[in-house]
Formats: C-alpha cells, structure tokens, sequence
C-alpha cells in the first residue's frame, strides 16, 4: 500500500466551507482508502491505497467532498515520497519560528510557475522560492504582514494550498508512522 497526503484548501477557515474532521475521515474510508488519520483541523489527511496515482486520488476526494458534503475546496494529494522530497529540497531555514514558513502546494507544475507573481510583493528580509513540486515562501516579519503572504493565501494562490513548516513537518512524521 502507497501512503498519500490529501491537502484540502480554505476548509474551516471562517464560516465558509466547514468541515468536520471525523466525517472528513469518513468519507475517505467510504472512497475505499485505508488507514485514515486526519491532523489539525484544516484539511489534512493521510491515507493508505493499493494504486492510483495523487492525480486520481485528488479528483476523487473533490467529487466526494462536493456530492456529499456540498463543499468544493481544491484538493492536492501527495505521496509520502513527493513531500519527504518537498521537506527535503527547502531551501529556506525555518529558523526559530517554523509558523512563518510556508509550503506552498501544487498538483501540477503550472500552477507553481504561476506564483512568480509573487516576487514584486516581497520585502526583504523576505525570502521565496519555487523547487519542482512546491513553493516555499519565509515571512520574516510574519504572514499576516506580509504582502506575499496574505497574496498567496488569497487569489494569487488560489490553485495551490499552503501549510505552515511545524504542519509540513507534522504531516511527514504521520506519513512515516502510517508506512511503517
């Protein structure tokens, strides 16, 4: 069996788009997925299947989520792999505040090209880069002070979802537990 990340984006933020963690996990065992386990409260799941790729697994959870929960959120799904890799290839330092390290997310390379939109609204000593599967943006002075940051949590980022370096790192240790 093949351990998988599914990343839901903009659930349980605000009023707009809630969804409960247990009939999150729900759903995905009645998709046929295996070993189930949510983290937080923002759309993170780690799951276990014989085959398909992140691509079919994404599109099915979307399809899920809308016929049966009435929410239509973008989902990006990762094997444990890709985000060991995604941890791997960081090239900023998450240094001594993990909260203000954005991954940023994507199920396809266009979508992180188009994040070079990003780059004119950062302030040094703000850092940002794009490796082959994510985007990585450190928000020194703090996201929500940010330009780049409240941009790609907005509509600049809309094709992507980002979590925070301490929940990146959370989700690869449940990857890991789960494949082991």
């Amino acid at each position: 069996m093949t351990t998988f990340i599914a990343l839901l984006r903009g659930i349980n933020v605000g009023k707009a788009h809630r969804v409960p963690m247990a009939e999150l996990r729900a759903l995905l065992t009645g998709l046929g997925y295996a070993g189930v386990a949510t983290l937080l409260n923002s759309g993170n799941v780690v799951f276990q299947a014989s085959g398909g790729t992140p691509v079919a697994h994404a599109e099915a959870i979307a399809r899920a989520l809308a016929g049966q929960m009435q929410v239509d959120v973008p989902v990006i799904v990762v094997t444990a792999q890709e985000l060991a890799a995604i941890v791997a290839a960081c090239p900023l330092e998450a240094a001594a505040d993990p909260s203000r390290l954005l991954v940023a997310f994507a199920q396809n390379a266009q979508a992180l090209s188009a994040l070079e939109a990003l780059r004119p609204l950062l302030a040094p000593p703000e850092r940002f880069e794009i490796g082959p599967r994510a985007a990585y943006l450190h928000c020194a002075g703090g996201i929500l002070e940010s330009r780049a940051g409240k941009a790609l949590l907005g509509r600049a980022g809309r094709e992507v979802t980002t979590r925070n370096w301490a929940t990146v790192c959370k989700l690869q240790a449940l990857a890991l537990a789960q494949s082991s």
